[in-house]
C-alpha cells in the first residue's frame, strides 16, 4: 500500500480491501465456486456445460424471472418450483 500517493488521490481514490465487496459478480458466483470446490474443478467441457446451466437455472428461479412459484417468498421458491415442475412431468 502507498499511504502517500492514496492520500494525494483521495476521495478521488478510494482502496476498498474488503473481498468483493464492490464487484456483485465476483460475488454471485460464490455459490458456484462452493460446489465445484469439493469436485476439484470440471474434468470435462460437457459436464461444465451441465454444472453451470444448472446453476443458473436455479439462480433464476430462486430472484423470481420465470413464472415458477412466483407466488412463493424467496425462501421457498426454489422448492416450490420443483414442485410444480415434478408435477408437470
Amino acid at each position: 500500500m502507498y499511504p502517500g500517493v492514496l492520500e494525494e488521490l483521495l476521495p478521488a481514490a478510494w482502496h476498498c480491501t474488503d473481498q468483493y465487496a464492490n464487484n456483485r459478480v465476483e460475488g454471485d458466483h460464490g455459490r458456484l465456486k462452493a460446489r465445484l470446490r469439493p469436485m476439484r474443478g470440471l474434468k470435462q467441457e460437457c459436464s461444465a456445460r451441465v454444472i453451470i446451466a444448472g446453476d443458473a437455472l436455479a439462480q433464476n428461479v430462486r430472484r423470481g424471472h420465470y413464472e415458477l412459484a412466483a407466488y412463493e417468498p424467496a425462501s421457498r421458491r426454489l422448492a416450490a418450483a420443483f414442485a410444480e415442475l415434478a408435477v408437470a412431468i
